[in-house]
């Protein structure tokens, strides 16, 4: 309990801290924002590991997509994932719900890395643009996108299917998928209290190359990252 508490004022009151240092990032390149961003990633395993004796492992790594354009597909189980994969990846470019761009400060920082937003559950003029606006960050930058397909933050026994919206981007983009399984509920669960002396396991699978439909595609990726994430759980 006690390390819970030392943990939430350290690591929400150094983000916030990031935060505001960085504001005059808004008014420079957007490369400034991104290391604000991999700063963020460093502090949350930081506090992770020294307050709750987290242990990180990455598992993986030679299948690490290199010199490619390529999308990530990323199980979600916590904050933990966001902050993260910001350090093993280079600025990735976040895909998420519109009303995290809200929130102060914070929202104007994911607006800066340049995040497409989308209204979940609304059918609106920029959710029907959305894969047009995606294709063109492809198309403009070496970064890759980064969409959770559960579209929102799971428990870790649940293993709801994929949306279908991760299929359209695969199917449109004609781009490699590097999926990514991380067990970071058993830490950090989406309610309650966040668990000590435990593993978080990120696992960089196989890339997906292009060429399948998109129902084979979601098939193929659901099954490989919930197969992933019963074995580090």
């Amino acid at each position: 309990m006690i390390r819970n508490i030392i943990f939430k004022i350290f690591f929400y009151f150094g983000v916030i801290f990031i935060c505001i240092l960085f504001i005059p990032a808004f008014f420079l390149p957007q490369k400034v924002a991104i290391t604000a961003g991999k700063i963020s990633g460093f502090w949350a395993k930081f506090c992770l590991e020294f307050f709750l004796s987290t242990k990180i492992v990455i598992k993986g790594r030679e299948n690490l997509i290199n010199n490619n354009k390529f999308f990530i597909a990323c199980s979600h189980q916590s904050m933990f994932e966001t902050f993260f994969l910001q350090i093993i990846f280079d600025g990735p470019i976040f895909i998420l719900k519109k009303e995290l761009t809200k929130i102060p400060i914070f929202g104007w920082y994911l607006i800066k890395i340049g995040s497409i937003s989308i209204e979940r559950n609304k059918i609106s003029k920029s959710n029907i643009d959305f894969l047009d606006k995606i294709k063109s960050t492809v198309r403009n930058s070496n970064r890759p996108i980064l969409i959770f397909p559960q579209a929102t933050r799971l428990n870790v026994d649940d293993r709801l299917p994929f949306k279908k919206g991760v299929g359209r981007i695969y199917e449109n983009l004609n781009i490699k998928c590097q999926p990514v399984a991380i067990n970071s509920g058993s830490v950090w669960p989406k309610s309650g209290q966040l668990n000590a002396n435990k593993t978080i396991t990120v696992s960089i699978l196989k890339e997906i190359d292009p060429g399948m439909n998109t129902k084979e595609f979601l098939d193929y990726l659901e099954k490989n990252i919930y197969m992933e994430l019963d074995l580090i759980s």
